[in-house]
């Protein structure tokens, strides 16, 4: 009995240490999925500014009198949406060093996509919506973070949310309706925000059924993914955000 008990106690122990250990790892990660996102968000906006602030820079992809984008211009602006899509298909073959290079580089192009911003709305406003955006991606992270609800249900309605932004955007580029545009608007807040909760959820729920496997390879490129959704939620969020409250110049 008491060589059961011992055996069951050290059981317990390597039990605990273990989830300890997971506990320590998840942190760990998702410190450099927020830190990684950070550094990207860093990037867009001082390559905006820079852009934005200086007319010789920004008239390179857009006309200086109707601020209509060149084709340089649609090039920049449909850039960032065609890397996505390629670093989904390349994630595998890549090292999580050229992964982390190739979303730096990402970032800068969103920052040369949305240099027009910083002509079209005050610097003010600007920053206003950037804050109120901050504190609502924190406080909706942190919740997909904590919640115990399962909320991976939720997933595809918001992909499918997203191609309806995307082609409603499109067709509205033609039509020019402003109604359209604010309806586009609200439920981009919307879907992005949900997305938040969503992907902070499925990045932690991820590296937890992987944390058996030791690969820090593959844990790596997981972050640089991880630090890649939640950038893109929070711009466009920022965007969506931008469109309903900021004050144009």
């Amino acid at each position: 009995m008491a060589d059961f008990d011992t055996r069951r106690m050290t059981g317990q122990t390597v039990a605990g240490a273990r989830a300890a250990q997971i506990d320590e790892g998840l942190r760990a990660h998702m410190n450099k999925v927020y830190g990684t996102m950070s550094v990207g968000m860093l990037l867009t906006f001082l390559v905006a500014w820079a852009v934005g602030s200086s007319p010789q820079l920004l008239g390179i992809f857009r006309d200086p009198v109707t601020m209509s984008p060149n084709i340089l211009g649609w090039i920049v602006m449909f850039a960032p949406l065609i890397m996505v899509f390629a670093f989904g298909a390349a994630i595998n073959r890549l090292s999580a060093a050229g992964a982390q290079l190739f979303f730096y580089t990402f970032a800068s192009v969103m920052g040369l996509s949305l240099s027009w911003i910083f002509v079209a709305f005050t610097g003010f406003s600007i920053a206003q919506v950037f804050l109120v955006t901050s504190i609502s991606f924190a406080g909706l992270s942190l919740w997909g973070y904590t919640t115990k609800k399962d909320i991976s249900g939720w997933g595809s309605f918001l992909i499918m949310g997203v191609i309806g932004l995307i082609v409603a955007s499109l067709i509205n580029i033609f039509l020019g309706s402003p109604a359209v545009y604010f309806a586009i608007s609200v439920l981009g807040v919307l879907i992005f925000a949900g997305l938040t909760a969503y992907d902070t959820q499925n990045i932690k729920v991820t590296y937890l059924q992987h944390a058996h496997s030791g690969d820090s390879e593959w844990l790596g490129k997981a972050a640089i993914m991880g630090a890649l959704q939640l950038y893109l939620d929070f711009i466009n969020m920022f965007m969506f955000l931008l469109q309903l409250l900021g004050n144009r110049e």
